[in-house]
């Protein structure tokens, strides 16, 4: 595949979220953009930000990210590679992480915790709203109720257009519900771990954006003769982009965000939209994976 920095490459299709608006299905994740066991500086900043700046080149204006990125980093370097930004794109940002060391994720769902997180990414992303703002994990030693309650004061306030949560159940999407418009959910979804099914039917019955976090991780099923990396042979793809292509085109809610800290790894994750599957091979994929 051809990676002509003057390319740009075919879009995915486009969803409407609520309270937020409209944004192809696309995105880039921002995770990876930062150092190793998603804590401290990448090795290359300068990397780094040109792989955010080609994001946006290539057309993505759905960019998503966390305060515990780093952490504070990822929003960072956003800001510095993009800001002002282009007009249409949107920006969603996580809190309720906290960081204690490379690999080490600790929920803090206080609301005083969340309310803080939430005007320091106001600050490094150097906005006066946040686009999207998500409920990184709902911390089980606090009342899901409080901090259900403190991200709906936020927005109230106008220092956020949209809300969502991460990594939760039916149940909790529905008690969310109570409090604030849920305009999205991230939880972990691909070819080889489905158990959020239900979720993402959930959010096709009531117009959610499902963000589906590990989208590419295909386990043996990529491997030399297995059925995705058979299929991507038939396809002249890389098994990274068939597994997102299966995505796209397993929910018209699905908004895939692979990530990574490499150009040409971005440009071959975004090329992933000009991919169409066939029948027999999305059902020979959607059997494999289950």
């Amino acid at each position: 595949m051809s990676h002509d920095s003057t390319k740009q490459l075919e879009l995915s299709a486009t969803i409407d979220l609520k309270d937020l608006g409209t944004v192809h299905r696309l995105g880039f994740g921002a995770m990876r953009i930062v150092g190793d066991g998603v804590w401290g500086e990448p090795a290359d900043r300068q990397a780094a930000l040109a792989v955010v700046r080609r994001a946006v080149e290539l057309g993505v204006d759905f960019i998503d990210t966390a305060d515990s990125y780093g952490p504070n980093i990822s929003e960072e370097i956003i800001a510095e590679a993009l800001h002002p930004y282009k007009e249409g794109l949107k920006i969603a940002t996580k809190v309720g992480f906290t960081r204690t060391g490379p690999n080490k994720w600790i929920p803090v769902g206080r609301p005083e915790y969340l309310r803080q997180q939430t005007e320091l990414s106001l600050r490094k992303l150097k906005v006066d709203t946040l686009d999207l703002l998500q409920l990184h994990r709902i911390d089980p030693k606090v009342d899901a109720e409080e901090q259900f309650g403190v991200l709906r004061e936020l927005q109230d306030e106008g220092k956020v257009r949209a809300l969502g949560l991460s990594q939760v159940s039916v149940a909790e999407l529905e008690a969310a519900g109570k409090h604030f418009t849920v305009s999205t959910v991230q939880n972990r979804y691909n070819l080889t771990d489905r158990s959020s099914e239900d979720v993402l039917r959930y959010s096709e019955e009531n117009g959610i954006g499902f963000i589906p976090w590990a989208p590419i991780s295909a386990g043996e099923l990529a491997q030399p003769g297995g059925p995705l990396d058979e299929a991507a042979k038939r396809l002249g793809a890389t098994t990274s982009q068939v597994a997102l292509a299966w995505l796209l085109r397993r929910s018209p809610v699905m908004m895939p965000i692979p990530g990574t800290g490499s150009v040409q790894h971005l440009e071959e994750n975004m090329a992933a939209a000009g991919i169409t599957l066939d029948d027999d091979t999305y059902a020979e994929l959607e059997a494999a994976g289950k």
